[in-house]
């Protein structure tokens, strides 16, 4: 079926809206971006509450509504399985992951590899994340393309070139501060506009009742068989999802990182990644996957055409249950998916090409505003990259195989690595280099030549059938035995040299980050203070009482940020305690801190601990 789409001028001037809007926000806050440190880290300031909602923002891609529509409605619920999967991981990135690249100040994936291995293995990381990240800008671009296209009337590389133009412009104005802001409104927007979607669609359905008697008893089922079919089964999403899709977002996506560096501290990260897995991730899941649902019951009723295939179908019952305005709102959601997915991509892409390649090899030791100028620029081509590589995309026979084949093929050896590398110090670095290079050439030939290698692990999946979800644990197994047998032979880093870099020297890393031991005591009390200005004041100097009320020691590392809970931190500094004073009620820092922060003099602002 061709699924027939009506828009009014309402829809699109709803869409125009939305651009107008996110432009607006973007650049907006371009005024905070001083730094090279501002537009990667945005500061290093921000709120758990801002981290968790933009997190969620960038991995719902515009991929993710067609593609789970598509799921939910040829397997029902099921379909929630493939978002649902991140417990798993979640104790090694919050026990180990999240504090090492943040005591570290791990600016990157690639940085992580050279000082855990060496410069080769850096390079070998380099391409790899730059690959993946360039491809899934490409691949959120075509699917939005596709979506926007039938309504638009329009070529569907004018839609993708309008939309890259967009996200550069604003991403270049303000970097990861532009992407956060930008990212909570999005957030907001496609968890609403998919919760809008499943009621309306149960009120079309005539209620709840009526919406569960349309489904299929399969389709009422919380997961999909254990080995069939072989497009959707058990074994295969807990393999290709779970171990490398979320190991991939959570440890090897260089966006994510970046985002959770953003966080004031290790302890926001913590309360985001709690709040990510616990509530908005089931929240977007079923945003995304229940227009797939509705369809299936529309369809039983009679309401959509048997005909209708699982590609169209998020248009389908759209199209039919919106209202002008309504609909355009649908498709703003839907752009508002891409936008975030790629604006953190496009950021992350700046930030390892400026980092990695261009400040140690090409110009060493130049200004901060060189490089941050040079990162706009990169801002720009990533931009061009991922319109370049749509042509691509646009070869496989769907958004579903084009997106499946893409994270199978790079992600398996890299997130193997990074976990290996974190809880042991055993690997080596002769093994990390020649682990990800043979682990990604034997995983190509179970792609064009061998793919009977994968029988062997299948779970009873039928061997005639594509083995995309299996090869996942295959590229896991090949790199694990190559890690380790490589390691068998080969000499590895001392303790020392490894010394904050695995999970049993965190401690290392802390004191490292503070500049001696840290105060791993629980906070006291947040003071709310006013400033005095003193340019001989190094750090910030507080009164004795106040000292002991926040339970800090002189030498910890202190959070000043305006009043605003709701700013999240935007404006904000960290800074050291340096020494007491005696005038109750007032913090004395310097001018260029109060600058730093984005911060007024006439204004109060808060004081608590952090390490």
């Amino acid at each position: 079926m061709d699924t027939v789409i009506t828009a009014t001028w309402i829809d699109y001037a709803v869409i125009i809206l939305y651009f107008v809007g996110i432009l607006w926000i973007g650049t907006l806050f371009g005024k905070f971006t001083k730094s090279t440190n501002d537009f990667f880290f945005g500061g290093q300031r921000f709120s758990w509450w801002l981290i968790a909602m933009s997190c969620v923002a960038t991995v719902v891609g515009s991929y993710s509504f067609i593609k789970y529509a598509a799921i939910g409605y040829k397997f029902g619920f099921s379909s929630t399985m493939t978002y649902l999967n991140d417990w798993f991981v979640i104790p090694i990135f919050i026990l180990a992951w999240l504090p090492i690249i943040f005591f570290n100040r791990i600016a990157s994936i690639p940085e992580y590899f050279r000082r855990r291995y060496d410069e080769k293995t850096k390079l070998v990381a380099i391409v790899y994340i730059m690959v993946f990240m360039v491809g899934y800008v490409g691949i959120n671009l075509y699917t939005l393309g596709v979506a926007l296209q039938p309504l638009l009337k329009i070529n569907l590389y004018v839609i993708v070139v309008i939309v890259a133009i967009v996200g550069a412009i604003y991403l270049h104005a303000g970097g990861q501060t532009s992407v956060i802001m930008t990212d909570l409104m999005q957030g907001f927007i496609l968890i609403i506009a998919g919760f809008m979607i499943f009621g309306l669609g149960i009120y079309w359905l005539g209620g709840f009742e009526n919406f569960l008697s349309g489904m299929p008893l399969e389709h009422k089922l919380p997961f999909a068989n254990f080995n069939q079919p072989a497009e959707f089964n058990f074994v295969g999403i807990f393999w290709q999802d779970a171990a490398a899709s979320t190991m991939a977002f959570y440890f090897m996506n260089q966006g994510v990182i970046m985002r959770f560096m953003s966080a004031r501290n290790p302890q926001e990260g913590r309360k985001a990644v709690f709040a990510i897995v616990l509530v908005l991730m089931p929240l977007a899941v079923l945003a995304i996957a229940n227009t797939g649902w509705i369809g299936r019951s529309m369809v039983s009723h009679g309401m959509l055409p048997a005909s209708v295939s699982d590609r169209d179908i998020f248009m389908a019952v759209t199209n039919k249950i919106t209202t002008p305005g309504i609909f355009g709102f649908v498709l703003a959601a839907l752009t508002a998916a891409l936008m975030s997915t790629i604006d953190t991509l496009i950021n992350a892409i700046s930030a390892v090409f400026v980092n990695d390649i261009w400040r140690p090899y090409i110009r060493k030791d130049a200004p901060d505003g060189h490089y941050l100028h040079v990162a706009r620029i990169v801002a720009i081509l990533a931009a061009v990259l991922g319109v370049a590589l749509v042509p691509f995309f646009a070869s496989f026979k769907s958004i579903y195989e084009a997106h499946g084949t893409f994270t199978a093929s790079i992600t398996p050896p890299v997130v193997t690595l990074i976990i290996l590398s974190i809880l042991s110090k055993r690997i080596t670095a002769t093994a990390a280099f020649w682990s990800m290079i043979l682990g990604f050439f034997i995983m190509l030939l179970t792609m064009s030549f061998f793919p009977q290698f994968i029988q062997p692990i299948a779970h009873g999946i039928d061997p005639a059938r594509d083995f995309k979800y299996i090869r996942a644990l295959y590229g896991i197994l090949v790199t694990l035995v190559l890690a380790f047998g490589i390691s068998a032979f080969t000499k590895r880093k001392t303790n020392a040299e490894l010394s904050g870099l695995v999970i049993d020297s965190v401690h290392a890393a802390k004191v490292a980050f503070k500049g001696g031991e840290p105060n791993d005591e629980e906070p006291g009390e947040t003071l709310v203070r006013q400033i005095e200005l003193d340019d001989n004041v190094n750090g910030v100097h507080v009164t004795e009482e106040d000292r002991k009320l926040m339970e800090a020691e002189l030498g910890d590392l202190m959070f000043i940020s305006d009043t605003r809970w709701w700013l999240g931190g935007l404006k904000s500094v960290q800074l050291k305690l340096t020494a007491t004073h005696s005038k109750p009620g007032v913090l004395v820092f310097s001018r260029a801190a109060l600058a730093d922060g984005h911060l007024k003099e006439t204004e109060s602002v808060t004081i608590q601990k952090f390490i």
